[in-house]
């Protein structure tokens, strides 16, 4: 059931919806990274607005005529948006005369709600209280050292691994870092072919990535996932005479099981 994205009023044909979600999801992909290190859970579907979790508390009053009371506690599902353009003029060119159609507002909006998504998945949302890989109360931590040292890469993310493996999370292990710190690993061994990246592929068999992140995070994929309730999807607004009026969205968390199969490596 798809109402809530009003596309029955756009006047758009199903072949030009199916081009603009394969527009929207070709480019939140090459964006996206914490969907590759955890498990996606989902979709469920727009309603997903809150998910209940741990234990419910029963609290029994000393007053036996009272009742007792029953409550859970949830986190919620944030709904990622992103509005855009489409000019009527140039869509009903397409549709009317087989002419060009430029997507690139789409390609636009769904990387902004995907970059939203890497922010929210790796540092929380501090004013609703949920929290990210890198910010997660009670994970590991520790220092980055200096890159620039060509061992120190290798050694700082064993230590992480170590600290993990300590804490009962065997891996794979998934190591997610900064386009600075990414980069610095095309680097050989001083009297080797091996590169560092492909010797820290090795000891994160989870893959390796370069995310919107400072410094690094080491995960066991045991930490949690992330629930969906709508995936990306773009709806029809309304227009203005010029332009149609469309949107990007979504909506996600991350549910954090356990908060120590997380190392961060910080600045």
């Amino acid at each position: 059931m798809t109402a809530y994205l009003n596309r029955q009023t756009s006047g758009f044909s199903e072949a030009l919806w199916s081009r603009i979600d394969a527009t929207a999801v070709e480019a939140a992909r090459d964006i996206l990274t914490a969907r590759r290190i955890l498990d996606v859970d989902g979709p469920y579907g727009p309603g997903l607005t809150s998910i209940e979790v741990g234990d419910e508390n029963v609290t029994q009053p000393g007053d036996a005529s009272k009742a007792a009371t029953v409550a859970g506690r949830a986190i919620a599902v944030p709904m990622l948006r992103q509005p855009f353009d489409l000019s009527i003029r140039r869509v009903e060119g397409h549709l009317g005369k087989e002419l060009p159609l430029d997507l690139r507002p789409v390609e636009d909006a769904a990387e902004a709600v995907a970059r939203r998504e890497e922010e929210l998945i790796y540092y929380g949302l501090e004013e609703t209280g949920l929290e990210g890989l890198m910010t997660a109360e009670g994970r590991n931590h520790m220092e980055c050292s200096d890159w620039d040292q060509v061992e120190n890469a290798v050694n700082d993310v064993l230590q992480a691994v170590t600290r993990l493996d300590h804490s009962g999370f065997r891996g794979p292990y998934a190591l997610a870092l900064s386009p600075v710190r990414y980069n610095a690993l095309f680097r050989r061994y001083e009297g080797s072919d091996m590169l560092q990246v492909d010797h820290l592929r090795r000891l994160c068999e989870g893959g390796v990535f370069k995310a919107p992140i400072e410094g690094a995070v080491v995960v066991d994929p045991r930490v949690g996932d992330i629930k969906v309730g709508q995936d990306l999807r773009v709806g029809y607004g309304s227009n203005d005479g010029i332009h149609f009026k469309l949107f990007a969205s979504e909506s996600l968390v991350l549910m954090l099981d356990s908060p120590t199969a997380v190392c961060t490596l910080e600045e």
